[in-house]
This record gives C-alpha cells, structure tokens and sequence, in this order.
C-alpha cells in the first residue's frame, strides 16, 4: 500500500508532470480580471450603486438569473471598483458585507443573518439566545456610530425566504426611519427569476428595488469564456480539439451556466491527470459530466428546505420497504408517511395539495419519476418511482437522515 501511495504522492510532486499550469483559474471563487459579455450588464450595476462612493444610500437592488449566469461575479466586482474608488479618496464611509444565503447556519433565521453581518462589521454577538430585537439594536449601535453607508449583498436571497420569511427584508429596509449617522441598502442576488413575485405586495413595497435580469450565455459565449480560462489554467497544447464546444453545449443545456462549463473543464482535467494523460481528450469531457451529475443530485437534497427533505425521505423510505413488499408507491402514501415523520421531527404539516406540488418539483428535478395512472371509475391518481442512482442511496439517505435529525 506504502508503495502505490508513493507512486501517486511522486506523480502530483513533480509539477512538471502536470497538464495544470494554474488550477485554480477553474475554481469557483476565482475572481478573473475581465468578464466576457457582461459589459451592459456591469454598467447597469455601477450605474444604480455609484452614489455609494459619495456615501448615499443607493437604491435597493434586485439581480436575477439562472445559476452560472455572472450574478455574483459582476455584482462584486462592481463593489470591489467601488470600495477602491472610496479608498483611494481616503474618506472611509461605505462598508460593503457579503452574505452567502445558501451556507447552512447563516441563513436559516433572521438571527444569524443578523449576527453574521455583525460579525462582517467586527463585532460579535452570541450564536443564539438573545431576543432577536436585541440583536437589531446592537447592529443599530454599532452602524450608528459614524455616518457610513452599509450596503449588504446577500447571494442566493431566494434561499434566505425560503427557510425564514420575506418579513426579516422589510425588517432591515425599515430601519433606514430609525437611523440618524448611517443608513442601509440592499443588493439581492436570485437563481429565481420569478423570486419577487413570491414576495408580500407590503415587502415589496417598502423595499423600493431596481431589478435586473440577466440573461444566460449561449454556446459560443461559453467557448470564449472557457479559452480565456484554459489558456491561464493548462499548459500548452494539451485540449483537444472540440474540448471547447462540448463542454460548452453541455452548458448550454444546463440554461448557459457558465459555472458548470468551467467545473466540467476542471474535473475532465483532474481525471485526465490521475489516470497520466497528457492530453485532454473529449472522452474526459464525457467521465466528468456523468461525476458531475451524481455529485449535483446530491447537492439538490442536501440544500433543499427541510418539509422538501421530510417528503423525498418520505419517498426513500416508502422506496425501500416497496424492494421488500412488492408495489407501488402513490401520493397518498408519500402523504401519510409524510405525515408521520412530521409528527416524529414535531414539524408542522403541509396540506396534502401543497405536498402535492412538491411532489411535482421533484419530478421536475429529475430525482422522483411521476406517473399519472387512470384507475376507471375512481379517477386517476399518481405512482413515484425514486430516480436517485442505486450508488446514490445510501448517501442520499445518510444526508437527509443526518439534515432532519432522524
């Protein structure tokens, strides 16, 4: 064992044996220099934050498109031009903080959203067991004491709602009525392009926002992006040729998302090394799409809201005994299985419609398979055969089992 350690420990410390140049150019938080055919999309965003820079309060803003679309990536580098420009003024007024809706305990309460942008602004308050009013008077406090402009960019918004309530965005904005020195605006970034129309006509309201759409990239805006990337990230003549346009059309399928291209490019890369290739070829394109794939449903159950995780655990469960038993699993029985889990984890139940309606979004995300089925006279009513891979089980399993306490 010692042995084929050192054979795959030798072939890593020898960089020369790398088809990387430079890795990390394909990373997910790797801010590049420029950003390929976004430039209207950078322009509305400086336009409507520019005010920051003299230190006035900007108007809400809203950006909205598909995963892999350069939200976020335009969004800070605008806010990175800007702190510099204030810098470089030397009148220190604008404090931008930057919030990752999806990580887990940071967003799941109006709490710990709050305690995170404290801590963003230096200061501490306890994980839990102060009274949420408490919590807002300290952040009052401590941006009370200069004039300054807090502008908080929260990433994934959409997830935020979901786990607590569009009632902690109106929270916030009002504050602006109780401030003298400092004042407060919002940046909400959402893969949900209809994520307003879910909001509270009152929120919605009081948040005063601009919104901007971004559209997803085609194939041919994908290849531009991937060569820019490579040409930094491999050494020299190792893609082959078409490496661009595949990766890119299976992006293009994937709504434009430019993330996924740049993963796809990066994996197939990391399998070509370990298996000593010196090329690139198209089949390490296709092996990094199938391990992509496996690794995304993954991350579909582990980031869902917990009622969504009850009824797929519900499906899994039902899934499980169905192998032992024989049958089939309807909505009616996802329901009362449901029903009892809710009762075993003291969450609150769902109606039976909107249970329904999730059903149906798992269908949509390809990790359940719906079947409506006429039965004559009583009407018709639905099977659900689980669609997670049979390798895929048991972590499936283990993640919900470990995010539901069960």
């Amino acid at each position: 064992m010692v042995s084929k350690l050192d054979n795959i420990f030798s072939s890593y410390s020898n960089s020369s044996g790398s088809i990387f140049k430079d890795r990390s150019v394909l990373q997910i938080n790797y801010t590049p220099e420029t950003i390929p055919h976004r430039d209207k999309q950078i322009e509305e965003v400086a336009s409507i934050l520019a005010p920051a820079i003299r230190g006035e309060r900007v108007s809400n803003l809203f950006v909205f498109g598909k995963t892999g679309s350069g939200k976020t990536l335009c969004v800070q580098y605008v806010t990175k031009e800007i702190l510099k420009r204030v810098t470089d003024s030397g009148v220190n007024n604008l404090k931008v903080i930057y919030i990752n809706c999806k990580l887990k305990k940071v967003a799941d309460t109006e709490y710990r959203i709050l305690a995170e942008i404290i801590s963003s602004l230096g200061e501490t308050v306890p994980s839990t067991g102060l009274p949420t009013d408490a919590v807002y008077s300290k952040f009052i406090e401590i941006i009370e004491r200069k004039k300054q402009l807090i502008l908080i960019v929260m990433d994934e918004i959409d997830q935020a709602v979901k786990k607590i309530s569009d009632g902690f965005l109106y929270n916030l904005t009002r504050l602006n009525s109780e401030l003298k020195n400092a004042q407060i605006s919002l940046v909400g970034i959402s893969n949900s392009l209809t994520f307003m129309d879910h909001i509270d006509p009152r929120v919605r309201s009081s948040l005063g926002e601009e919104e901007l759409v971004f559209p997803p990239y085609n194939a041919l805006q994908l290849q531009d992006i991937l060569r820019e990337r490579a040409e930094q990230a491999f050494g020299d003549n190792v893609l082959d040729e078409g490496v661009f346009s595949k990766c890119a059309a299976f992006a293009a399928r994937e709504h434009g998302d430019a993330r996924r291209a740049l993963a796809l490019l990066r994996v197939a890369g990391e399998l070509a090394e370990r298996e000593g290739s010196k090329k690139l070829t198209m089949e390490f394109i296709d092996k990094a799409n199938a391990k992509i794939e496996k690794d995304k449903m993954l991350d579909i159950i582990e980031n869902e809201p917990k009622q969504h995780q009850l009824i797929l655990y519900s499906i899994l469960n039902l899934t499980n005994n169905l192998n032992k038993e024989g049958g089939g699993i309807f909505t009616g029985n996802v329901f009362n299985k449901y029903e009892e889990l809710c009762q075993k984890t003291k969450v609150e139940v769902l109606t039976q419609r909107r249970v329904s309606d999730i059903i149906a979004e798992f269908d949509m995300l390809g990790l359940i398979n719906v079947d409506v089925i006429s039965r004559g006279r009583m009407g018709r009513t639905r099977e659900i055969k689980l669609m997670i891979p049979e390798n895929l089980k048991l972590k499936a399993k283990e993640i919900l089992e470990n995010a539901l306490t069960i």
